[in-house]
């Protein structure tokens, strides 16, 4: 499933784009999975480093939950970069409804040119 994520530069350093939750992605009831949220927070990060070039993966993340998210919400996501030392990379991302800060998150990223193989690729 495709979470069809959109993304327009915010700024020099940033991206933003928004997203209509629904009731598959449904952890308890009424309220998006967590690690839906973290996924999303990863995706707008990934997404920022895209629109500005580069490709990289995700090395660390570390996600702030401060509020339940509605599975009818529709949030407002952004990410920007925090600390740019190829090939490692430091950006920051948040979820949004309305005014309230729904949860955050801190990713480092590293240059997919040296990222190991893959494991358990059958060979």
């Amino acid at each position: 499933m495709s979470l069809k994520l959109r993304f327009t530069p915010d700024g020099a350093d940033g991206v933003q784009g928004s997203f209509a939750c629904r009731e598959i992605l449904q952890g308890y009831d009424g309220m998006v999975h967590g690690g839906v949220i973290a996924a999303l927070l990863d995706c707008a990060m990934t997404h920022c480093l895209f629109h500005h070039g580069i490709e990289a993966v995700t090395a660390d993340l570390q996600v702030r939950y401060r509020l339940p998210l509605s599975c009818r919400a529709r949030v407002d996501l952004r990410a920007r970069f925090v600390q740019f030392h190829p090939p490692l990379y430091r950006l920051t991302a948040e979820i949004r409804v309305g005014d309230q800060l729904v949860a955050r998150a801190a990713g480092a990223f590293i240059d997919a040119a040296r990222r190991p193989a893959p494991v358990g690729n059958g060979t």
